[in-house]
């Protein structure tokens, strides 16, 4: 007997034009490090690729791991996902926001459709930024 239900097609997360991506670090990252490479800086139209220490890539962790995303205009000073540098903004891109008060990292507590959205976050990063490590307290 034939199936009725409709099967979804995986989803494809590989970026067009792959990057090389190095290694996973596990390297440890305070809340402190991690909340100083938030592409913000108090002249945006000096600079617009550094952070608040301009020594430091532009961060976004997800789940505590931590990826350089450095380069993407989108997490710079005046692009669309500032929001996310700096922080663990997982709440946040599992819930599909750009509010600050969502960007944080607890997400255990959420529905399984938006953990799901998460992980599928989780995929796309892994697939485009280089991991530099893990948020420790």
């Amino acid at each position: 007997m034939a199936s009725t239900g409709h099967v979804e097609e995986p989803k494809n997360f590989a970026p067009k034009n792959p990057p090389k991506l190095d290694p996973p670090k596990s390297d440890p990252i305070t809340v402190e490090e991690l909340s100083k490479c938030d592409a913000q800086t108090k002249n945006a139209d000096f600079c617009f690729m550094i952070g608040s220490d301009e020594s430091k890539p532009t961060l976004v962790a997800i789940k505590g791991t931590v990826f350089d995303v450095t380069g993407n205009a989108s997490y710079a000073a005046k692009g669309p996902y500032r929001v996310f540098a700096g922080k663990d903004a997982s709440r946040a891109l599992a819930m599909s926001s750009v509010k600050p008060e969502d960007c944080r990292p607890d997400w255990e507590d959420l529905p399984d459709k938006e953990k799901t959205v998460l992980d599928e976050w989780m995929t796309f990063f892994s697939k485009r930024y280089n991991i530099v490590g893990k948020v420790v307290s």
